[in-house]
């Protein structure tokens, strides 16, 4: 593919740069974002940002995120996780046609490394999808 991911977007995408103020995140405990511990993250305190991780590994789930994209990862993931739950793609395919769609390397293409615009384009594409799968789906879900 013709897109080019420089190494600082890389190290952002895979939680170990803040997005928002460009300094290294912390790698912590949740506990202290919960109150009880569910594992490792990396966190950028001063910008409310953080990811999980992989359990037993170093590797952050994607990027880290402030609340308003905390937001719309968990809208994306709602709306392009009825693509393999309710059609006859698997989750591996869905990726493959969403990574298509985005014009992104599918070692990119993952929710948890979007910013607010991708996960928003995630929502659209997701749509349209099961709209052209399932004319029939007429409640707000699929309206685009």
């Amino acid at each position: 593919m013709s897109m080019h991911i420089s190494e600082r977007e890389k190290q952002i995408m895979h939680g170990k740069i803040c997005a928002y103020c460009s300094q290294p995140t912390q790698f912590v405990d949740s506990k202290l974002i919960y109150g009880i511990s569910y594992g490792m993250i990396y966190l950028c305190e001063p910008c409310d940002a953080y990811v999980g991780v992989h359990k037993g590994t170093e590797d952050a789930l994607g990027r880290v995120a402030n609340k308003e994209l905390r937001a719309w990862k968990k809208l994306a993931h709602k709306h392009f996780d009825e693509i393999w739950k309710k059609t006859n793609l698997s989750r591996s395919e869905a990726y493959k046609w969403l990574s298509e769609k985005l014009d992104m390397p599918a070692d990119f293409t993952h929710i948890g490394m979007f910013n607010v615009e991708t996960c928003k384009e995630v929502i659209r594409l997701s749509k349209l999808y099961m709209n052209s799968m399932h004319p029939i789906y007429t409640n707000k879900l699929y309206q685009v």
